[in-house]
């Protein structure tokens, strides 16, 4: 696990999109041997934030790649997303 790098999305999203759940897991084990995992980890993120209302769920995958997107190549492979509402 990449408590570091955890550390960092969680602080990224949570600076832009102010949520009001948010969980990060490091998959990078499962993609152990992948080409693409020399670049950085694979990651999960599951999130619900009120910024999300009235957005289509691309449109509020976008809004999360804003905040994080130059971590992508830079410590980060991959990155999975569920971007709901808050219920």
């Amino acid at each position: 696990m990449d408590t570091p790098r955890i550390e960092l999305l969680r602080e990224r999203l949570t600076t832009a999109l102010e949520p009001t759940w948010l969980e990060i897991h490091d998959d990078s084990a499962l993609h152990a041997g992948h080409a693409g995992a020399r670049e950085g980890g694979h990651y999960r993120v599951g999130i619900a934030s009120h910024r999300f209302t009235g957005l289509a769920p691309l449109a509020r995958h976008r809004l999360v790649y804003e905040a994080v997107g130059d971590l992508i190549g830079r410590g980060v492979h991959a990155l999975s997303i569920d971007a709901r509402l808050p219920s």
